[in-house]
């Protein structure tokens, strides 16, 4: 009779001993909640960033921007920029032959940047009046610099091309569209003439002093 309940006691000491193990064992990973990520964006972060102002557009991209109503552009502005007056009002027929020549320029890696185009009188005087002051008389400052009443700069009929890039590809083919290098010493400068397709571009002034118009 006393052994009976030992044996009991004995089956059940044994049947704990089996489960214990797993009952003591760590809980699953998957089942423990993980701290919140370093990385991850609070509401808070979240709201202000959506609220933040987007960065400001580029002005030479909004329509209503605007150049130096006298003509001055600033660099990097090109052919097609029409939003500068300096570009915008360059005689249509000139502009149009320049766009094409782009155009084509484009497949060698070449772009044509505007330095000066049309200008208006009072600009054309500040920069003859800087020329004299550079050269030291109005007779070396002539050779780089027209009057107001005679620049084509003024009516829009002359473009000083930029950079070296443009100048030289133009040297080559300009003549296919009409654009001709008129003085020598401005390698920079072009004008349109259309009879140059067919019959070559005129030949070049020494400088501007030498050209008929200047006198």
């Amino acid at each position: 009779m006393i052994r009976t309940p030992i044996a009991v006691i004995a089956v059940l000491v044994a049947a704990v001993g089996c489960q214990a193990p797993e009952a003591l064992s760590s809980p699953d990973a998957s089942d423990v909640p993980s701290a919140p990520s370093a990385t991850a964006s609070s509401p808070s972060a979240d709201a202000s960033r959506s609220s933040a102002a987007p960065p400001p557009m580029n002005p030479r991209h909004r329509p209503e921007a605007v150049g130096d109503p006298d003509g001055a552009v600033p660099d990097g502005v090109t052919v097609f920029d029409d939003g500068y007056p300096g570009v915008a009002k360059i005689d249509s027929d000139l502009l149009q032959a320049l766009r094409t020549a782009a155009r084509a320029a484009a497949d060698d890696g070449v772009k044509f940047y505007v330095n000066s185009g049309w200008r208006s009188p009072e600009y054309q005087d500040r920069l003859l009046r800087d020329a004299v002051s550079k050269y030291g008389s109005e007779a070396e400052a002539a050779r780089w610099v027209a009057t107001a009443d005679t620049s084509p700069h003024v009516s829009g009929d002359a473009i000083d091309v930029g950079d070296s890039n443009a100048t030289a590809w133009l040297s080559q083919h300009g003549t296919a569209y009409g654009l001709c290098q008129i003085y020598r010493n401005e390698p920079w400068h072009y004008e349109l003439r259309t009879e140059a397709v067919d019959h070559g571009c005129p030949r070049m002034y020494a400088d501007p002093t030498q050209d008929p118009r200047m006198q």
